[in-house]
């Protein structure tokens, strides 16, 4: 593999060249998890690939997910058993093989209060027992995900101390996976896929798509680059309908709260909390990084123009709230909400428009459509399934455009970074740098240069440090602060930590 750093000089660099190529392979357009997954899939492949992107690597929904690896239970519990046996699939392949270092077996706790019946128990129960046998059928074994179980009230208190204790008669306990953080995901499958010879240009528009190229719009200096390509795939998730007129997206958002993790001391799992009167929706609340807790998440139709950053409503910071509470004994006001996050999944309609079907009913399944003007486009889909639409979508571009390539290798192949984790267990690094940069974060310390303070926090509410800031630039593509604090690290999901480190982020890009 060749060299996986992605930064300035080598952008332009290879924007320059691209100038003076005849004509590649791929182009894809789209730099989240979907088009940077697609970008790694051809280029291991053998393919000459070029990934153009408008703003930022994960700059879209990719960034704004529960940071959950699903199993697909939900869609089990909806009759969409290949969904589900797909989700399952693919979230053994990113705990053992694509991605170890960023993802880890995350325990999922459902309380069982007063208020929640034998009945609705019994259909939870049976659930688990349901994903126990999806996982069993994805050959991911015990020693990745725990079986599911009934635990006592005592060891539910123990897990989750602020669930009331009044009438609580113990817990349900199930096993998925969760990432470190989604936006760091992304970018590790772009530096793979930079390391397997793509070509991964950021702030580069691509305008005049056909199925034969586009011109790419450098948005940094200016001047444009027409590409020549065998094949297009967009992979521009929420805005692929910008790219191809043909497809009717319905999107829909989903929001999260952000909390302190003292707001709920003591949570050491996620606590989920079914939606009353549904049997297969659930709000959760979720520990994340930086001492922060995720509370989430909504589905709601989200028509009109696309945003680039959009918004919570006010109706779904309360509807959230007001679910976690049923099962709190402190219940969580607005003023613990340090912040709020939402992002838009980019569902395919599939004729209902703007009828009485909400977005929940729609379907998670990902397709691979070919438009009138030769555009391949992959949309729908999840976070956890990102690897395998890659896949579809490489295939279709083959098959359409006579590629010669090799088989699919991305299902035992490594991002940079991985290892399995004995050998992670073994990198000289604290663990929760470990948990982010895998067998890298030696890499990441040796940014201080000697300078003691490069290794502590860039402000006192997170864990971030000035050494990691100077990786990202040098390393991960970052090219301004919002880069920095918004995708490569995330301190800016609290809006107040942003601020604080906005200084650190500066001086890190001089």
């Amino acid at each position: 593999m060749r060299d996986t750093s992605l930064h300035a000089a080598r952008r332009n660099r290879e924007l320059s060249e691209l100038a003076e190529t005849e004509q590649v392979d791929l182009l894809v357009i789209g730099g989240g998890v979907t088009g940077t997954g697609v970008a790694l899939d051809a280029a291991s492949r053998g393919l000459s690939v070029v990934l153009a992107e408008k703003h930022d690597l994960a700059f879209g929904t990719s960034r704004w997910s529960s940071k959950l690896v699903h199993g697909g239970l939900r869609y089990l519990a909806s009759g969409n058993v290949g969904i589900a046996y797909e989700s399952a699939v693919e979230r053994g392949i990113l705990l053992r093989h694509t991605a170890p270092h960023l993802t880890a077996p995350l325990p999922q706790l459902v309380p069982l209060l007063p208020e929640t019946s034998t009945r609705q128990a019994a259909l939870v129960r049976t659930g688990f027992l349901a994903g126990d046998a999806l996982r069993l059928a994805a050959r991911t074994g015990s020693s990745s995900l725990p079986r599911s179980r009934g635990i006592s009230t005592a060891e539910t208190l123990r897990m989750a101390p602020p669930v009331k204790h009044d009438g609580l008669r113990g817990g349900l306990l199930a096993w998925d996976g969760r990432l470190t953080d989604d936006a760091r995901l992304v970018t590790a499958i772009a530096r793979t896929a930079a390391g397997h010879g793509a070509r991964v240009l950021t702030r580069c528009a691509a305008e005049d798509v056909t199925g034969e190229g586009a011109v790419l719009r450098d948005r940094l200096g200016g001047g444009t680059v027409p590409v020549r390509a065998r094949a297009v795939v967009n992979a521009a998730g929420v805005w692929a309908g910008e790219i191809a007129g043909d497809l009717k997206l319905r999107p829909s958002r989903g929001t999260h709260l952000v909390v302190a993790a003292e707001s709920l001391p003591g949570l050491h799992a996620g606590l989920t909390v079914p939606i009353p009167g549904t049997t297969n929706r659930f709000v959760f609340a979720l520990p994340a990084d930086n001492g922060r807790i995720h509370i989430g998440l909504t589905d709601e139709d989200a028509s009109g123009e696309v945003p680039d950053v959009p918004e919570a409503a006010q109706h779904e910071v309360d509807f959230l709230l007001e679910t976690i509470n049923t099962v709190l004994t402190e219940p969580l006001r607005v003023a613990d909400v340090l912040d709020t996050y939402s992002g838009l999944r980019p569902l395919l309609d599939g004729g209902t428009g703007g009828g009485s079907g909400g977005s929940a009913d729609l379907s998670r399944s990902h397709a691979v459509l070919t438009g009138e003007n030769g555009v391949i486009s992959v949309v729908g889909g999840k976070l956890t399934t990102y690897r395998r639409m890659a896949e579809d979508a490489v295939d279709a571009a083959v098959r359409h455009a006579g590629l010669s390539a090799g088989p699919c290798r991305t299902r035992r192949l490594p991002l940079v970074g991985a290892a399995d984790r004995t050998r992670l267990s073994r990198v000289r690094a604290p663990r929760e740098l470990v948990a982010r940069y895998g067998t890298e974060a030696p890499a990441v310390l040796e940014q201080a240069e000697g300078d003691g303070t490069a290794l502590e926090p860039v402000t006192g509410n997170v864990s971030t440090t000035p050494a990691e800031l100077r990786f990202a630039v040098r390393h991960e593509g970052a090219l301004d602060t919002d880069d920095l604090l918004d995708r490569r690290t995330r301190v800016g999901v609290v809006a107040r930590d942003r601020e604080a480190a906005l200084p650190a982020a500066r001086r890190a890009l001089e």
